[in-house]
């Protein structure tokens, strides 16, 4: 794509991240050496809310990733997460591109879990359950539909009429797709789950089947969690536990509640770098965030590579 504005819209950023490319720049950048990525500033605002601050940068672009987030919002037709991705030249200091930055944060997560799923899943073709129809869950269904070939998903969410809007839209994709009233109960059909969800409360404590792979993608501050804690002690003790980064050792609400060591578990750069070691069992993928993922989208859509 020929970017011709600095500044993209919610569609240019998209169609400027296309869903396996970013996946596999990703994971490029998880072996680029250059790449820094500082800790992230996150401060409450009044009211609930908070405003994220994310800078990165490798030996090309840096970036500044500025949202906030308002779960007070959810359910009110504005948006959780608003913001832009400040994208710059290194070598002059020339800012490059604006991104919308919801529309980068839904890439990006998708297409990092896109990721994970195709390196570790044990049966990635589905059929997947999305919990949560939101905008990850509409991101991550389309991801895996166009990154693993996915043709059949089942969806649950407390919001039927979210649930039947987004398996109308996996139909008008060509899939095969149904509300799932129950959640658990449709951990024994789809050894591909994703759960992101707002995260205010358990909404998967079932028994993942032997083949699973799930993508836990709503909890990403230490009071949040999906997953009950009894849930992840059984990955933890039968199966494989990978977080998206080391950062998770205290942002993973989900793993934290339920009393695991998240240093000890490996991340998604060990697995990629192949210092992981091999799965085995049922697979957790918990995923926080990371501005390098964010940097990976700015220099797909910037064309530096």
């Amino acid at each position: 794509m020929t970017i011709r504005s600095a500044v993209l819209d919610s569609q240019q950023t998209a169609s400027a991240l296309p869903w396996d490319a970013l996946a596999a720049e990703i994971q490029h950048l998880l072996a680029d050496p250059s790449v820094q990525v500082p800790a992230r500033l996150v401060q409450p605002l009044p009211g609930g809310g908070s405003l994220f601050v994310m800078p990165a940068l490798d030996a090309r672009v840096a970036i500044t990733k500025l949202i906030t987030f308002t779960p007070a919002n959810a359910g009110t037709g504005r948006a959780t997460i608003q913001g832009d991705v400040v994208v710059f030249d290194v070598a002059t200091g020339e800012r490059r591109l604006i991104l919308h930055g919801p529309t980068v944060t839904a890439r990006r997560t998708a297409a990092v879990s896109l990721l994970a799923a195709q390196k570790l899943a044990p049966n990635p073709r589905g059929p997947l359950l999305v919990v949560g129809a939101g905008v990850q869950g509409l991101a991550h269904l389309e991801a895996f539909a166009a990154g693993l070939g996915v043709r059949e998903v089942q969806v649950a969410s407390r919001s039927a009429a979210s649930a039947a809007a987004l398996v109308r839209h996996a139909q008008a994709l060509g899939l095969h797709a149904q509300v799932a009233p129950d959640a658990n109960a449709a951990l024994a059909e789809c050894p591909l789950v994703v759960t992101c969800t707002p995260a205010a409360e358990v909404v998967l404590r079932g028994m993942p089947r032997e083949d699973a792979f799930v993508c836990a993608v709503g909890a990403f501050t230490p009071r949040m969690v999906e997953l009950s804690p009894r849930l992840c002690r059984h990955f933890a003790e039968l199966g494989t536990v990978v977080v998206d980064t080391t950062d998770a050792q205290h942002e993973a609400g989900d793993l934290l509640q339920a009393g695991l060591d998240v240093a000890a578990f490996a991340s998604l750069a060990d697995v990629v770098r192949g210092t992981a070691s091999a799965v085995q069992g049922p697979v957790l993928f918990k995923s926080c965030g990371w501005a390098g993922w964010d940097l990976a989208a700015a220099r797909l859509a910037s064309g530096t590579l």
